[in-house]
């Protein structure tokens, strides 16, 4: 009895002293409650100097917001599309331009959504798992197929196909896993650049068959006049059968555009003899400066082309290192081989490495980005050089050496059909100055074994 009764006693006291100390903290709450719900009481409580940093902070917390809405005003209105996915790749973030780009209707909730149920484009998936990946800005180019919108999104049988677009998409990683991404509608440059081909291909067409007539017409006159006036007659031929090069050369350019790979016939081909049968159709050009072919590469590197385009390929490209070397250099050709995945992430494919260098004066910086395009020529100071003494020298890097001469005409046709061929055997081209040499720097990358 004894124990039980002082447990009961020190269980009674103990509940006493919690009841007490309950009572005297809700009386502590009821004088500082009034306070509490009191702005300027509450304030009161704190230092000078912790009002002004919440002041301050809150300050600039307005001032950030103000830049975050400036900013997405201007997304908001920019001619390119923009949107933005987190890091579940759900659309959180689209403007009017991207709305319009994709064929897609505004979210009629704030519950974001996974970008591929809204979007169905697996390019454009692609790109955004790619800058995820490697945590670098990317870019792509594909033929988008939007999907006309309905009042009732839920109703996909209501939507209809819209005609394909040109897109080019640029992504580039945000904080908190998010990604941004802007869209460019290229459609109306690409319906532009094919109606400037197929004019060219018309124009090209229409030509081709006066200057065959006056081609005959000269070669007649050629054996029937004596010396003084069959120079001129030497001279219009001559010209003729320019303008009808650069005819059949916009023409080959028109049916690579038009057919790509499948006017190609495909055969395996040993590179390094092309490359020396190429040279040697030149060598009489190359005789004229004495200029001769450094080649560095392996003997045997077959790879599957077609032999007549890859031979225009190689006699543009040394044609143009002839034209523009210094008398005496020499012409670097490198062949390598390489592997690259590029095709696709678990593919693995071999590119032929081709590199053209010359020692001549290299093309302008400012004109590195558009030598591949039709037509252009750049500066005067790259134009073509031969020798023909009536037209006027050009100086050489030794002031000793016989001066080769300017010949002002040249078509700008030359390295376009280069990329023109280049891309129908799904490879790449690319222009730049050696950094040794100082002279132009042409690199042609080739798949072994393409798709065809």
């Amino acid at each position: 009895m004894v124990p039980l009764f002082g447990f009961l006693l020190g269980l009674a006291i103990g509940l006493i002293l919690w009841l007490g100390c309950q009572l005297r903290l809700e009386l502590q709450i009821k004088q500082i409650l009034p306070e509490l719900t009191s702005y300027s009481g509450l304030m009161g409580r704190f230092p000078d100097r912790l009002l002004r940093a919440i002041a301050h902070q809150r300050q600039h917390q307005h001032h950030l917001q103000q830049q975050i809405d400036y900013w997405q005003s201007i997304l908001a209105r920019a001619p390119l599309g923009y949107l933005q996915v987190d890091d579940q790749n759900q659309l959180i973030w689209c403007n009017t331009e991207a709305y319009k780009i994709l064929g897609i209707n505004p979210p009629q909730s704030d519950s974001p959504r996974l970008l591929l149920e809204v979007v169905r484009s697996y390019e454009l998936d692609e790109l955004i798992e790619q800058t995820r990946t490697t945590q670098k800005p990317a870019e792509k180019q594909w033929h988008f197929q939007p999907i006309a919108p309905t009042l009732d999104p839920e109703n996909t049988k209501r939507r209809s196909l819209k005609p394909k677009i040109a897109l080019k998409a640029y992504s580039l990683p945000l904080s908190q896993g998010r990604i941004g991404v802007f869209l460019e509608n290229r459609q109306e440059l690409l319906t532009l650049a094919n109606q400037r081909d197929r004019a060219f291909s018309d124009v090209a067409h229409e030509l081709k068959t006066p200057l065959t007539s006056i081609r005959l017409v000269a070669e007649t006159l050629q054996t029937r006049l004596d010396p003084p006036l069959r120079n001129w007659i030497d001279r219009l031929l001559s010209e003729v059968i320019r303008l009808s090069d650069i005819v059949q050369v916009l023409l080959d350019l028109s049916q690579l555009e038009r057919e790509s790979a499948y006017s190609l016939k495909w055969k395996s081909i040993n590179l390094p003899d092309l490359i020396r049968s190429s040279w040697l159709s030149l060598e009489p050009l190359a005789r004229q400066k004495e200029l001769q072919l450094q080649y560095s590469g392996p003997e045997q590197l077959f790879i599957h082309a077609d032999e007549h385009r890859l031979c225009r390929v190689l006699i543009n490209l040394l044609d143009n290192s002839i034209k523009y070397s210094p008398l005496r250099d020499p012409i670097w050709v490198k062949l390598s081989l390489e592997e690259s995945t590029s095709v696709t992430p678990q593919f693995s494919q071999n590119f032929v490495h081709l590199e053209v260098i010359d020692g001549g004066i290299g093309f302008p910086e400012t004109d590195l980005p558009y030598v591949f395009e039709r037509f252009y020529r750049g500066e005067p100071s790259r134009a073509r050089v031969l020798s023909n003494p009536k037209t006027t020298p050009i100086p050489s890097k030794n002031a000793s050496d016989p001066q080769p001469t300017l010949l002002t005409h040249s078509s700008g046709l030359g390295l376009a059909i280069v990329r023109q061929i280049v891309e129908a055997h799904q490879g790449w081209v690319s222009a730049s100055n050696h950094p040794e040499t100082g002279g132009a720097w042409i690199e042609v990358y080739l798949p072994q074994h393409p798709y065809h």
